[in-house]
């Protein structure tokens, strides 16, 4: 199959992108860094430079691809008071919409989230499901698949700074409830699957490695890091949200990531999620610890 992955080489497109070349498929993977050709042709894939802002580009890249792999990437934007996450994310789904349709590609795989069956009450994430509304605009004809992974275990690294001053990793949920996480290379291997394999219609496939506690997380972590007494703490959502300002992350931005976390919390982000339970991936907490350790010790 000729397949197109975007993402360039991040968390889930560099494995996606070494799986599919390892099961003889022809990849182009889509960066905008030119500097990222030598290492994308490296993996024995084709390197496409250019940008998801250029539909254009997109609808000549995909054009001839047997199935196409979409995500939304904002980059350092987080961090940028005047960056619009809604309206970003708004026009790179119709820049995909109108690539798939004019290249005729007839199979898709696009990345979305846990929390995208609301359009309201899951904080950040609300974005979701306006793009997922617009994918779905596509002629019936093109089969298509949205990935909604659960809280990604690279997620927990944003904790190292507080883990080095405070001693803690304090977030506005915690507790011994158990909670989905995710490995990006259980999401690569379940995008891989769903890119090579026949579909119709509309889909929604969960992806998720664990089921576990904050509580138990501190644990593990604090043990692959050298401190075992390391704890998780809640905290109110107002002091998240001004830590995360001071931090210098775009007050909007920082709002929806406490609304995104209090919906963790509360249980309502992933209500979905608990009807349509996946088979769990291979990657566990356990294995991951051993990541965030080196990271830890780098950083």
């Amino acid at each position: 199959m000729k397949i197109v992955v975007t993402g360039s080489l991040g968390n889930i497109s560099k494995p996606l992108t070494e799986t599919l070349v390892a099961q003889g498929h022809t990849v182009t993977v889509i960066s905008h860094t030119p500097a990222r050709a030598k290492e994308i042709e490296g993996l024995g894939a084709t390197a496409a430079i250019g940008t998801m802002e250029d539909a254009d580009f997109l609808a000549a890249t995909f054009t001839g691809a047997d199935a196409v792999y979409c995500m939304i990437s904002a980059g350092g934007g987080y961090f940028d008071a005047n960056f619009d996450l809604v309206d970003y994310a708004t026009q790179l789904a119709i820049n995909y919409k109108v690539a798939i349709e004019r290249a005729g590609v007839q199979r898709v795989v696009f990345l979305s989230s846990v929390g995208a069956h609301m359009a309201h009450g899951n904080g950040i994430l609300a974005f979701y499901y306006h793009v997922e509304k617009m994918i779905n605009e596509l002629p019936p004809a093109v089969a298509i698949t949205f990935m909604r992974p659960v809280a990604f275990y690279n997620n927990l690294l944003g904790y190292i700074n507080p883990i080095k001053t405070q001693g803690v990793i304090a977030a506005n949920y915690g507790g011994d409830e158990k909670r989905p996480w995710v490995s990006p290379l259980d999401i690569a291997a379940a995008v891989a699957e769903e890119l090579t394999t026949p579909a119709v219609g509309r889909n929604v496939r969960y992806v998720a490695s664990d089921e576990i506690s904050c509580n138990e997380i501190a644990t593990i972590l604090g043990e692959a890091i050298g401190k075992p007494d390391l704890q998780w703490i809640v905290i109110p959502d107002e002091q998240l949200r001004s830590g995360l300002v001071a931090a210098g992350m775009n007050p909007q931005i920082a709002a929806g990531m406490v609304a995104m976390y209090a919906a963790a919390r509360t249980g309502k982000l992933s209500e979905d999620y608990e009807r349509h339970r996946p088979v769990l991936g291979n990657v566990k907490m356990q294995d991951y610890a051993k990541e965030f350790a080196r990271v830890y010790n780098q950083a």
